[in-house]
């Protein structure tokens, strides 16, 4: 999507119907972060089209919550252009791309298996730029809409072992901080939440548990009040917990001094 493509800045939005809720759609809705988003948001009142990759528990949120279920996996080349393609004739639009689904790994780079990379760099990176390159055009058009990416405090300072997968987000951060430049005036929203350590079972898939002493994880409740937050407000970057916040500005101005404290308290 280049610049050219967004409305100019007078246009006006069309008004939707008071009674017609906002359309959201949700990846990795099956767990962790993504359900308990759809359970947030389905207490604000959107209208919610559900992905993930575990049928049974895609349909048991979806039940709880009162959103269609959407399976799709976003490990495959199509499966962002497919699910949007499925997004769109169920609801007709997509007010409000929520881009949780997310992979890692831990471990020594050199060791990464290959299927495990790729894997990774499809859900974590490309997949949710392919769905915004897909979504995006219908917002510009009605002049409204919000993108909102779940990337990750790894994205922001780098995690040792965790090199992948921190690539992957501080990739997400760098599209999230150029679309912005090019959305403003145009209705559309970018917006980007940044947690740490969150209680999911993102640690269990990935194959080893949690191990810092800081910071602690955070309930998933915690980052869906934020993804709420950021749907409502001018808010475009929230760090969960907020503190967070500090490192990530030392890291950002001093990133040498932030390497000699992290070798030292991990």
């Amino acid at each position: 999507m280049t610049t050219d493509d967004a409305q100019p800045p007078a246009r006006r939005a069309r008004r939707r119907p008071a009674a017609d809720p906002p359309v959201a759609l949700v990846t990795g809705a099956s767990s962790g972060i993504g359900t308990a988003t759809a359970v947030r948001l389905a207490r604000a009142g959107w209208r919610l089209l559900l992905s993930g990759t575990d049928q049974a528990r895609l349909d048991a949120v979806a039940a709880r919550t009162g959103g269609r279920p959407l399976p799709a996996d976003l490990a495959k080349p199509d499966g962002a252009q497919l699910l949007a393609e499925a997004a769109l004739a169920a609801a007709g639009r997509v007010d409000a791309l929520v881009a949780g689904a997310g992979l890692g790994w831990r471990g020594p780079f050199a060791r990464t298996p290959a299927d495990t990379l790729d894997r990774m760099l499809e859900v974590n990176l490309a997949a949710p730029l392919r769905l915004t390159r897909l979504l995006l055009p219908g917002m510009l058009e009605r002049g409204r809409g919000r993108i909102v990416l779940l990337g990750s405090m790894a994205g922001q300072v780098g995690v040792r072992d965790e090199a992948a997968y921190a690539a992957t987000k501080a990739g997400l951060t760098m599209f999230a901080e150029s679309l912005w430049y090019e959305l403003r005036g145009s209705g559309v929203g970018v917006r980007l939440v940044l947690p740490g350590a969150v209680e999911t079972p993102f640690f269990t898939t990935r194959g080893t548990d949690y191990q810092r002493e800081r910071p602690r994880p955070v309930p998933p409740e915690a980052v869906a009040d934020l993804v709420h937050g950021v749907l409502t407000t001018e808010r475009d970057r929230v760090f969960v917990p907020h503190w967070l916040g500090l490192p990530a500005r030392v890291h950002g101005a001093a990133p040498g001094l932030f390497r000699r404290m992290a070798s030292r308290f991990g």
